[in-house]
């Protein structure tokens, strides 16, 4: 139970600030020889986050009449990762690049990107600047995140601060792309859970959605305050360290 409280942990902070939350879960599983780290879990962690953002932007989401333009392109801006990731899922490469070497190359990186891109101009918010032509441009770098270490966040925001939207706007696409994303996880896990005839293996992973949930929701609220006031360099600082670290770790 003490593994699934510090996966639920890792999963809840990690997965809406650009760190990547698969790296810090295979990193932490990895040297820690953590048994529960499996996709069971794994998806379970995740629905934790789909509830916590669905509850978090549920005025948004009620409000679907007035926001079904707005929640049409975030559908569409979803699409290319879910569509490529369930062919990477199905042929099993998913499972292959799922290892430090790639983590440590591709959270240095993209550290690097996150850092470049939050020192364009802070010009466009979601009300009046997220266009069709936007959104697919943020949805094809998404599919970047199907690579361990890229970060789904991270990568979102990245390209929304690209196309030079502010940091809070880029915050909040990504945290609204991240909603059809993970409920399409979440409904490939609920039917594993609900259909069990192990009651152990239901109580784990009801436990690891509860803390995820509640840590994820703690985290979203935290980072709209933290770059509302200030930049993203410290998270890409720490990315670059963080890679940097398991580089030597990979070759020396």
């Amino acid at each position: 139970m003490i593994e699934i409280f510090i996966l639920s942990l890792i999963q809840g902070i990690t997965e809406f600030l650009p760190v990547s939350s698969s790296s810090h879960l295979i990193i932490i599983s990895k040297y820690f020889n953590f048994d529960n780290q499996s996709l069971s879990i794994d998806v379970s962690l995740h629905i934790g986050s789909f509830i916590a953002v669905v509850f978090f932007f549920r005025r948004e989401i009620i409000d679907f009449f007035e926001n079904k333009i707005l929640f049409l392109k975030i559908l569409i801006s979803s699409l290319p990762v879910m569509i490529i990731g369930y062919f990477l899922v199905e042929s099993n490469i998913i499972e292959n690049i799922r290892n430090i070497e790639i983590v440590a190359w591709t959270t240095t990186i993209f550290g690097v990107l996150l850092y470049v891109s939050d020192k364009f101009k802070l010009e466009k918010n979601i009300n009046d600047n997220l266009s069709y032509k936007s959104v697919a441009l943020i949805g094809l770098f998404q599919v970047l995140s199907l690579v361990p270490g890229v970060s789904r966040s991270g990568i979102a925001i990245t390209a929304a601060r690209l196309l030079r939207f502010k940091r809070v706007d880029s915050a909040k696409i990504s945290f609204l792309l991240s909603i059809p994303i993970l409920g399409a996880v979440s409904i490939f896990g609920l039917k594993n859970l609900l259909f069990s005839e192990d009651p152990y293996f239901t109580k784990l992973n009801l436990f690891s959605i509860i803390v995820s949930f509640f840590f994820s929701l703690f985290t979203i609220k935290f980072f709209l305050k933290y770059i509302n006031k200030f930049n993203l360099n410290i998270f890409a600082y720490y990315r670059i360290f963080l890679g940097i670290l398991l580089l030597a770790f990979t070759y020396l």
